[in-house]
């Protein structure tokens, strides 16, 4: 019998489509797109714009697995070792070791006529890099936007980070210190503790990982004589592996080592702290929420436009029950109808989606200010987008239907 009922309101439910205004079926089609969209691509968009900035963190600073000293030493200890082993590990891309320490950075100090006058001065983290090893691990070269970066002829030479740069900062407050009329070329005075030194800026790195830009970098040996540091001890050992291979895995052979009695040894994950993840997390809510409002939107409309149709043609529904169709065929039919705007809404929602926006994103990323933002879609989780899309989707057309098919046949008949 049901059988018999579903083969019945497939055939109404074509007849309807093909009846039904060209206009009125491409609108009903344009908003089932548009939903899918916003299901999608913003939910997408939001996660990406996350995940946008934990792979530049990733990318651009810690590597695949990032060692840092322990708290209560001043760099790693035995680091030259550390390093060899990490090297024989067939897995290893690169490596680059950085030298740091706390300092502050002076402009335009040889124009400062009154002593009492406040330095234009900032505090700032010197690092100290070697050239390739930096440029080979993070592409540190690629964020140049003014000068050049290092070339080997860079004893007095330091590569400054443009958030330390009031040029380029977005918002200046009376209380945010920034390094003024700072370009390449310029003097500048260094200072960590006790020593002093007048360096050139020769470039400046602009990067959205502030890891990197509020950073003023030096070449290694350069930093490492001013920290007196002869044996090598570094602060920073980013690995970069080659693709496929597991973080974790490498991350327990060098613990397995016993290298972590000497640094703290993290993932790239794990080295971002709990913020990404709390702030992911955040965004996947925010884009639930959103793409609900949508499904909502697209239910209504659904219900309207079925709603009008049976109720247009409730004369006819009246004189279909009555030469013996069923309820169930007729409500059936509409929640055929009601798929078919899915189906083909879906459809060409994956199409743009797949076909056009992600490739298009993926090449060409969001600018936003804090990150590259790329537009996250799976199949799997696209998927289930688009079944609950489905589900509420029929929903929304059999309870309209049922409404007016379940009115007595001779009121319906009669138009009472």
């Amino acid at each position: 019998m049901f059988e018999r009922s579903l083969k019945t309101g497939l055939f109404l439910s074509i007849r309807q489509i093909r009846r039904a205004s060209l206009w009125t079926n491409i609108l009903i089609i344009f908003v089932m797109t548009l939903t899918f969209l916003n299901l999608v691509v913003v939910s997408g968009i939001l996660v990406g714009l996350i995940e946008g900035s934990s792979n530049a963190f990733r990318e651009q600073y810690s590597g695949d697995i990032l060692l840092t000293n322990l708290k209560n030493k001043d760099y790693i200890s035995n680091t030259p070792i550390i390093i060899k082993n990490i090297e024989s590990i067939p897995e290893v891309r690169s490596i680059t070791t950085r030298y740091t320490a706390g300092g502050r950075a002076e402009a335009n100090y040889k124009n400062k006529t009154n002593l009492n006058d406040k330095s234009n001065s900032v505090g700032v983290q010197m690092v100290g890099i070697n050239p390739a090893d930096e440029d080979k691990t993070t592409d540190l070269s690629k964020f140049i936007v003014e000068g050049s970066y290092f070339d080997g002829n860079d004893e007095s030479s330091v590569l400054v980070g443009s958030s330390l740069l009031k040029k380029y900062s977005r918002v200046v407050t009376p209380s945010l210190e920034l390094l003024e009329n700072v370009s390449v070329g310029s003097k500048i005075r260094v200072s960590i503790g006790n020593y002093q030194k007048e360096v050139t800026v020769k470039g400046v790195i602009k990067s959205k990982i502030q890891s990197t830009s509020n950073r003023i970098f030096f070449t290694d040996d350069e930093l490492r004589k001013i920290l007196n540091r002869s044996d090598y001890g570094a602060n920073e050992i980013a690995v970069k592996l080659i693709p496929g291979a597991d973080p974790l895995i490498i991350e327990s052979l060098l613990k397995a080592d016993g290298f972590e009695k000497f640094s703290n040894i993290d993932t790239w994950e794990e080295a971002q702290g709990q913020f990404y993840k709390d702030l992911g997390s955040t965004f996947v809510i925010l884009s639930n929420m959103i793409g609900s409002i949508g499904l909502t939107v697209a239910s209504i409309t659904v219900f309207i436009v079925i709603f009008i149709n049976a109720i247009t043609r409730r004369k006819f529904i009246g004189i279909l029950k009555g030469i013996g169709i069923s309820s169930t065929a007729l409500e059936i039919s509409y929640v055929f109808q009601s798929l078919f705007y899915a189906f083909i809404g879906s459809g060409l929602g994956l199409l743009l989606l797949f076909g056009f926006l992600k490739p298009y994103i993926d090449l060409h990323p969001i600018d936003f200010p804090f990150s590259d933002g790329i537009l996250v879609a799976t199949f799997s989780g696209t998927s289930i987008r688009v079944g609950l899309l489905f589900v509420i989707t029929m929903i929304a057309g059999y309870i309209p239907a049922r409404i007016v098919t379940k009115q007595n046949t001779l009121d319906s008949i009669l138009g009472r």
